[in-house]
């Protein structure tokens, strides 16, 4: 788990490149998010997922209602049984998102240098040179020269499967365009992007606030993707909705950027959001090619050093089709962890894709090949400066804690946490050991019922980088006795040992509340 490279600081040896990577319980630090979908919802499949490395299962409501999507999580539910291995649930809201309506599912064949009309009249058949669309407010927000982007589930750039259209003239509610390049669409469900143009749709449409108040609610979702996310107002009302839907008042909300006006509210939105999607499909149209690199470094810094997890998307599409991902992409999923991402979602090459467990396992294979070259040092003295003067006590602690277990060279860090607050600031100083996140249950009521926390707060922890998360028996007090401590601090070791992590020798970093006060303390374990 340690590594000694500090990358661009020394060479690495070729020779070090050619020796083979060792397994290891915890298949990478970064996690990864998947989606499940048509060729990822059967009990075996998922449990391949969840073996290969998936913490966080992401339900799409672009596609699928909300029986179809529960027959999946019925089956997630009996995967993590069967593998005793934790997921969590994240809810994607279709937002303001605009589609071409294909009800005969046929291709759609389009020539460049044609014309093709989007109409807003749904009742028309798409075909070559009609494409009908769900906002008959399209004519009024585009204008002559224009661009729109048509493609399957999100423009991917390949040329033969998506199409641009530039804008030649708005007839009424109809806008006629040239097509650019020659494509076959296919498939019933086609997005349509309008570049750089504002959609005057809201956020949360009136279908997702249905689906999050009945689907949601009923599943007790961990984290809600807010698809389109243009202003830190649109978290807000998110925010509110869910405060008045009983326990999704504690669901983590991941703003997702996918366009200028996102990227132009960016640092509002990170502080009104619990982490950050970068949805690099739309943006990457959105922005010029040459300047997504940029808006990925700049983005994941600044959620790095906000201690607020930040997800990259569309990393493996060639692996949709293919067994193997392009070298180009391998370098990319590498970049995106050296760059600081906690996660990396998987959208259409896990949710259509024919080798879902595959792509995850090789994602998790690059991902651990980055970390160990992750020049942690050089993280560490930029975030410890960026905090600044005076520390907030927690912070000062979480720091402390991971400059001890790399001046000691320990194994793993244990955190003892109710809220998982301390244990998400531990990992936002990237130690090179993992980080054993033990929540401790309180005991709350709603007036009517006890019950427990520490399940929501458990599962949130399975998108931050070097996180794992277990809950410690309710049994113990947060607030306990050196004797329970101990106790719990037994099975969090003995969890450890089991996972491979800690062995007999090793130093731990242990970071707990004793009374009033925080420790961090380093033991060294016998045999």
């Amino acid at each position: 788990m340690h590594s000694n490279h500090l990358l661009l600081e020394e060479p690495i040896r070729m020779a070090s490149i050619l020796e083979p990577s060792k397994a290891s319980f915890f298949p990478a630090m970064t996690k990864i998010v998947g989606t499940l979908g048509p060729k990822s919802r059967s009990v075996n499949i998922i449990s391949g997922c969840l073996k290969a490395g998936m913490s966080v299962a992401r339900f799409d409501f672009s596609l699928g209602d909300p029986e179809y999507h529960q027959e999946t999580l019925e089956n997630l539910k009996a995967a993590v049984k069967s593998t005793q291995k934790l997921c969590a649930v994240m809810l994607d809201t279709v937002g303001p998102e605009l589609q071409v309506v294909n009800r005969s599912g046929k291709s759609i064949s389009l020539q460049m240098d044609a014309s093709v009309v989007l109409t807003p009249n749904q009742e028309l058949e798409a075909s070559s040179d009609l494409l009908p669309i769900n906002f008959d407010g399209l004519a009024k927000a585009v204008k002559k020269g224009d661009t729109i982007f048509v493609g399957q589930y999100l423009f991917t750039g390949s040329e033969t499967t998506s199409v641009w259209l530039e804008v030649s003239e708005v007839k009424g509610e109809d806008v006629v365009c040239v097509i650019k390049n020659t494509a076959t669409l296919a498939g019933s469900l086609f997005t349509l992007h309008a570049s750089q143009i504002h959609i005057d749709l809201p956020t949360l449409s009136d279908k997702d606030k249905e689906v999050i108040s009945t689907w949601g609610v009923q599943n007790k979702i961990d984290f809600l993707s807010l698809s389109y996310t243009r202003h830190a107002e649109d978290v807000r009302q998110a925010r509110e909705l869910l405060s008045k839907l009983g326990d999704l008042d504690q669901t983590q909300i991941f703003a997702k950027i996918e366009n200028i006006e996102g990227l132009t509210h960016f640092d509002e939105i990170l502080q009104e959001a619990d982490g950050i999607i970068l949805s690099r499909g739309n943006l990457g149209i959105d922005l010029p090619p040459e300047k997504v690199f940029l808006f990925q470094k700049a983005a994941l810094y600044k959620c790095n050093m906000a201690g607020k997890p930040a997800v990259v998307t569309r990393v493996v599409d060639s692996m949709t089709d293919n067994l193997r991902p392009t070298r180009a992409e391998a370098t990319d999923v590498a970049n995106a962890v050296l760059d600081g991402s906690d996660a990396i979602l998987l959208g259409a090459e896990t949710l259509r894709g024919l080798y879902p467990v595959e792509t995850i396992s090789i994602v998790g294979k690059i991902c651990a090949e980055a970390e160990k070259v992750f020049n942690q040092d050089l993280y560490f003295k930029k975030t410890v400066k960026y905090v600044g003067e005076p520390m907030t006590h927690l912070e000062s602690i979480a720091s402390s804690a991971v400059r001890a277990a790399i001046k000691v060279k320990a194994s793993a860090i244990i955190c003892f946490t109710s809220s998982g607050r301390a244990a998400r600031l531990i990992a936002k100083y990237r130690p090179t050991m993992p980080v054993i996140s033990v929540v401790i249950p309180r005991l709350k009521t709603n007036q009517l019922k006890w019950s427990f926390s520490g399940a929501f707060e458990a599962r949130q922890s399975l998108v931050v980088r070097g996180l794992f998360p277990m809950l410690a028996d309710p049994r113990h007090p947060a607030e306990s006795t050196s004797a329970t401590n101990e106790s719990v601090l037994k099975v969090a070791l003995d969890h450890g040992k089991t996972a491979g992590v800690i062995k007999s020798h090793d130093r731990v970093v242990v970071c707990q509340k004793v009374g009033d006060a925080s420790v961090v303390k380093i033991i060294e374990l016998e045999d």
